[in-house]
């Protein structure tokens, strides 16, 4: 079975309310008419709602399916803008900045997920990164024990043409510009966790960079050196090597000949990108050339799950990413882990 069916199949196994902000663009209603026909999620529809009801109309699906959120008209706005001022009022948030925040779709669907209105959300089809983000950091918050927010994207090589098959991390391709070696350990960290979660696969982390083993020397190489060697305290037992070039993470053969005795020897499947301008480049040389398969960014840190979409995506992006929201808030659930929040300084 494809990685990809893999996930989809765990979604099945333990669906959830999932709240998609952007309801009206037709990408995400392709998307959500899919999701609730698999069975994959329970979609949440916002915006306007006569321009939702006619597209689900438009695609044959039954509107009483789904659940459609207005924020305009919906009788927990008042609610949602008072609960709103409450967290950002310290911050400087005014009566009038809590009711715009709450008439945007994305604000509104971030506060159905803090509010336990929805177990998760998604977002980004058309609005920019940065909003997504924002917003959730805002109104969700970080995870009590999460030191950072950051993201990666799960690249499918899944073709005939792919002499390596599979589901493969790259991190972070989307949120943290220029992390230090603190950070850079966190996103390792992190992103191990996530692969184990969402593939159900033993992480093998590869810390890339222009150097393999001491090949080279540059201040750069050595902020990727430090990660490592505090990924490898703070988790002994992960297989992780660093500094590596990627041909030596991800080709065996070339591993044997540049890192003898590595720890992932050439089977890496998460790879975290020195910063966010090398990762980004990187995935989209390995969805554009390499016909990778890139749903993403996945966000992780924050209380509870919101992820973001690429503005590029399709409807099967938007579906698979549904998917890998359910899997994220199910297992979120279902280890009982703890909700509160910390406010960002957004």
């Amino acid at each position: 079975m494809k990685p990809l069916d893999r996930l989809i199949e765990k979604a099945k196994a333990a669906p959830r309310h999932i709240v998609l902000a952007e309801g009206t663009d037709p990408r995400v209603l392709d998307a959500a008419v899919r999701a609730a026909s698999d069975g994959i999620a329970l979609p949440i529809l916002v915006g306007d709602r006569a321009a939702i009801e006619a597209g689900l109309r438009e695609r044959g699906a039954n509107t009483g399916r789904f659940r459609l959120e207005d924020p305009a008209a919906s009788s927990m706005r008042d609610r949602f803008a008072s609960r709103y001022l409450d967290l950002r009022k310290a911050k400087g948030a005014s009566e009038a900045d809590a009711v715009a925040a709450i008439t945007d779709p994305m604000g509104f669907a971030a506060m159905m997920v803090r509010e336990g209105e929805a177990d998760g959300m998604v977002g980004g089809a058309v609005a920019t990164t940065a909003h997504t983000v924002r917003t959730a950091l805002r109104i969700i918050g970080r995870a009590d024990d999460a030191k950072l927010v950051s993201s990666f994207f799960l690249m499918m090589l899944c073709g005939p043409e792919h002499k390596k098959k599979g589901a493969f991390l790259f991190a972070d391709c989307g949120l943290v510009v220029d992390p230090d070696a603190d950070e850079l350990a966190e996103i390792a960290l992190t992103s191990a966790r996530s692969c184990r979660s969402l593939t159900g696969v033993e992480p093998r982390v590869a810390m890339l960079s222009f150097s393999t083993m001491g090949s080279a020397s540059h201040a750069r190489i050595d902020k990727v050196v430090q990660a490592a060697a505090k990924v490898r305290a703070a988790d002994p037992a992960l297989a992780v090597d660093g500094e590596l070039q990627f041909d030596a993470a991800f080709v065996p053969m070339v591993n044997e000949a540049k890192a003898p005795g590595s720890a992932t020897r050439g089977e890496a499947n998460v790879f975290v990108f020195p910063n966010l301008e090398a990762g980004n480049i990187g995935y989209k040389i390995a969805q554009r050339i390499g016909g990778a398969v890139a749903i993403g960014p996945v966000l992780q840190g924050l209380a509870k799950p919101a992820n973001d979409l690429s503005r590029g995506c399709d409807a099967n992006d938007v579906h698979a990413m549904i998917a890998i929201t359910t899997v994220q808030a199910a297992e979120a659930q279902m280890a009982s882990r703890s909700t509160p929040v910390m406010l960002a300084d957004a």
